[in-house]
Protein backbone atom coordinates (compact mmCIF):
# COMPACT_ATOMS: atom_id res chain seq x y z
CA UNK A 1 0.00 0.00 0.00
CA UNK A 2 3.04 2.82 1.34
CA UNK A 3 4.66 1.50 -1.69
CA UNK A 4 1.68 2.24 -4.57
CA UNK A 5 1.11 6.19 -2.64
CA UNK A 6 4.88 6.62 -3.46
CA UNK A 7 4.25 5.71 -6.69
CA UNK A 8 1.41 7.87 -6.79
CA UNK A 9 2.97 10.43 -5.95
CA UNK A 10 5.88 9.90 -7.83
CA UNK A 11 3.37 10.16 -10.91
CA UNK A 12 2.09 13.45 -10.13
CA UNK A 13 5.41 15.44 -9.38
CA UNK A 14 6.45 13.63 -13.25
CA UNK A 15 2.80 15.14 -14.14
CA UNK A 16 2.73 18.53 -12.25
CA UNK A 17 6.64 18.82 -13.64
CA UNK A 18 5.20 18.70 -17.15
CA UNK A 19 2.89 21.05 -16.47
CA UNK A 20 5.20 23.69 -15.41
CA UNK A 21 7.64 23.00 -18.49
CA UNK A 22 5.33 23.20 -20.73
CA UNK A 23 3.70 26.83 -19.60
CA UNK A 24 7.51 28.16 -19.71
CA UNK A 25 8.01 26.60 -23.15
CA UNK A 26 4.98 28.45 -24.03
CA UNK A 27 4.93 31.57 -22.50
CA UNK A 28 4.02 34.81 -24.98
CA UNK A 29 7.37 37.16 -25.45
CA UNK A 30 5.87 39.71 -23.31
CA UNK A 31 5.09 37.00 -20.22
CA UNK A 32 8.92 36.36 -20.91
CA UNK A 33 9.73 39.72 -22.30
CA UNK A 34 9.40 41.24 -18.33
CA UNK A 35 12.60 39.62 -17.15
CA UNK A 36 15.24 41.72 -18.85
CA UNK A 37 16.31 44.95 -18.05
CA UNK A 38 14.50 46.94 -20.44
CA UNK A 39 11.42 44.98 -21.70
CA UNK A 40 7.81 44.97 -19.96
CA UNK A 41 4.57 43.54 -20.86
CA UNK A 42 2.78 46.47 -23.64
CA UNK A 43 0.22 48.44 -21.96
CA UNK A 44 -1.66 49.82 -24.45
CA UNK A 45 -4.73 50.17 -21.47
CA UNK A 46 -2.85 51.97 -18.98
CA UNK A 47 -0.93 55.26 -18.96
CA UNK A 48 2.44 55.24 -17.90
CA UNK A 49 4.16 58.47 -16.68
CA UNK A 50 6.94 60.34 -18.61
CA UNK A 51 9.73 59.57 -15.42
CA UNK A 52 9.02 55.70 -16.68
CA UNK A 53 7.43 55.26 -19.93
CA UNK A 54 10.27 56.03 -21.83
CA UNK A 55 13.90 53.87 -21.71
CA UNK A 56 17.30 54.80 -23.68
CA UNK A 57 18.78 51.44 -24.60
CA UNK A 58 21.84 51.15 -23.68
CA UNK A 59 23.21 47.92 -25.12
CA UNK A 60 22.08 49.56 -28.65
CA UNK A 61 24.23 52.04 -28.23
CA UNK A 62 21.73 54.69 -27.09
CA UNK A 63 19.89 55.08 -30.38
CA UNK A 64 17.06 53.43 -29.51
CA UNK A 65 14.09 54.14 -26.88
CA UNK A 66 11.83 51.65 -25.64
CA UNK A 67 8.33 53.00 -25.38
CA UNK A 68 7.23 51.24 -22.19
CA UNK A 69 3.48 51.78 -22.39
CA UNK A 70 3.19 50.58 -25.99
CA UNK A 71 6.09 47.76 -25.98
CA UNK A 72 7.41 49.84 -29.31
CA UNK A 73 11.29 50.50 -29.79
CA UNK A 74 11.53 53.79 -30.97
CA UNK A 75 14.72 56.19 -32.99
CA UNK A 76 15.95 58.29 -30.43
CA UNK A 77 16.77 60.47 -33.21
CA UNK A 78 14.29 60.34 -36.10
CA UNK A 79 15.48 59.05 -39.35
CA UNK A 80 19.03 59.42 -38.49
CA UNK A 81 19.97 58.44 -42.06
CA UNK A 82 18.30 61.28 -43.20
CA UNK A 83 17.95 64.78 -41.58
CA UNK A 84 15.89 65.82 -44.21
CA UNK A 85 12.25 65.17 -45.65
CA UNK A 86 11.30 62.18 -48.22
CA UNK A 87 8.76 61.14 -49.96
CA UNK A 88 6.86 58.05 -48.26
CA UNK A 89 8.31 55.94 -50.49
CA UNK A 90 11.42 57.20 -49.73
CA UNK A 91 10.87 56.85 -45.99
CA UNK A 92 9.41 53.61 -46.11
CA UNK A 93 12.91 52.72 -47.95
CA UNK A 94 14.85 54.42 -44.97
CA UNK A 95 13.36 52.74 -42.41
CA UNK A 96 13.39 49.03 -43.86
CA UNK A 97 17.43 49.74 -44.78
CA UNK A 98 17.79 51.10 -41.13
CA UNK A 99 20.46 49.49 -38.95
CA UNK A 100 19.75 51.65 -35.59
CA UNK A 101 21.20 50.54 -32.78
CA UNK A 102 22.88 47.91 -34.69
CA UNK A 103 19.51 46.13 -35.45
CA UNK A 104 17.59 45.88 -38.76
CA UNK A 105 13.87 45.28 -39.13
CA UNK A 106 12.64 48.53 -38.80
CA UNK A 107 10.00 49.93 -40.39
CA UNK A 108 7.30 53.33 -40.40
CA UNK A 109 4.76 53.34 -37.52
CA UNK A 110 1.03 52.85 -37.87
CA UNK A 111 -0.81 56.20 -37.57
CA UNK A 112 -1.92 54.97 -33.82
CA UNK A 113 1.27 53.54 -32.88
CA UNK A 114 2.81 57.14 -34.07
CA UNK A 115 0.07 59.08 -32.38
CA UNK A 116 0.32 57.74 -29.14
CA UNK A 117 3.91 59.68 -28.71
CA UNK A 118 2.06 62.90 -28.78
CA UNK A 119 0.97 65.07 -25.42
CA UNK A 120 -2.01 66.75 -25.89
CA UNK A 121 -1.13 69.16 -23.28
CA UNK A 122 1.93 70.12 -24.74
CA UNK A 123 0.85 73.25 -26.73
CA UNK A 124 1.92 74.18 -30.55
CA UNK A 125 4.39 75.08 -31.55
CA UNK A 126 5.40 71.63 -30.21
CA UNK A 127 7.46 69.20 -30.56
CA UNK A 128 4.16 67.89 -28.77
CA UNK A 129 6.01 65.18 -26.89
CA UNK A 130 5.63 64.93 -22.89
CA UNK A 131 8.38 66.82 -20.92
CA UNK A 132 11.27 64.52 -20.18
CA UNK A 133 11.29 62.71 -23.18
CA UNK A 134 14.64 60.92 -24.23
CA UNK A 135 14.65 61.75 -27.75
CA UNK A 136 16.97 64.12 -29.44
CA UNK A 137 16.48 66.17 -32.88
CA UNK A 138 12.35 65.98 -33.15
CA UNK A 139 11.01 68.59 -35.06
CA UNK A 140 7.83 70.61 -35.19
CA UNK A 141 6.56 69.23 -38.35
CA UNK A 142 4.65 66.29 -40.20
CA UNK A 143 6.04 62.82 -39.62
CA UNK A 144 4.72 59.99 -42.13
CA UNK A 145 3.01 56.78 -40.70
CA UNK A 146 2.63 53.47 -42.73
CA UNK A 147 -1.66 53.64 -42.54
CA UNK A 148 -3.35 54.76 -45.90
CA UNK A 149 -5.94 56.97 -46.45
CA UNK A 150 -8.83 55.12 -47.39
CA UNK A 151 -10.82 57.60 -49.51
CA UNK A 152 -7.94 59.30 -50.93
CA UNK A 153 -5.33 57.49 -52.35
CA UNK A 154 -3.00 60.29 -52.96
CA UNK A 155 -2.79 60.83 -49.25
CA UNK A 156 -0.98 58.50 -46.17
CA UNK A 157 -1.63 59.48 -42.85
CA UNK A 158 0.53 61.61 -40.24
CA UNK A 159 1.12 63.25 -37.63
CA UNK A 160 2.04 66.82 -37.30
CA UNK A 161 4.27 67.09 -34.17
CA UNK A 162 3.81 70.88 -34.12
CA UNK A 163 0.54 70.47 -32.71
CA UNK A 164 -0.15 66.89 -32.41
CA UNK A 165 -2.44 66.65 -35.36
CA UNK A 166 -3.35 63.53 -37.11
CA UNK A 167 -3.62 64.79 -40.38
CA UNK A 168 -4.21 63.35 -43.95
CA UNK A 169 -0.39 64.15 -45.70
CA UNK A 170 -0.21 64.24 -49.52
CA UNK A 171 2.48 61.92 -51.72
CA UNK A 172 3.65 64.70 -53.61
CA UNK A 173 5.01 66.32 -50.67
CA UNK A 174 8.02 65.29 -48.24
CA UNK A 175 7.91 64.55 -44.64
CA UNK A 176 10.39 63.30 -42.32
CA UNK A 177 10.09 59.64 -40.87
CA UNK A 178 10.50 58.25 -37.33
CA UNK A 179 11.05 54.51 -37.73
CA UNK A 180 9.46 52.03 -35.34
CA UNK A 181 10.63 48.17 -34.03
CA UNK A 182 8.61 45.71 -32.88
CA UNK A 183 7.33 42.20 -32.85
CA UNK A 184 4.29 42.75 -35.75
CA UNK A 185 4.03 44.61 -38.83
CA UNK A 186 1.53 47.02 -37.99
CA UNK A 187 1.36 48.20 -41.51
Amino acid sequence: MQQRMRRRGFTIGLISLGLLATAALTASPAQAANKGPYYAEPAWDQKVEPATRFLVMTDWNSEAVLDRETGLVWENTPTTTLATPQSWLNARFTCANSAVGGRKGWRLPSLPELASLVDPSVASPGPTLSSGHPFLNVQSTNYWSASAHAENPALMWGVGFGNGAVLGLSKAFDQRAWCVRSGTNAE
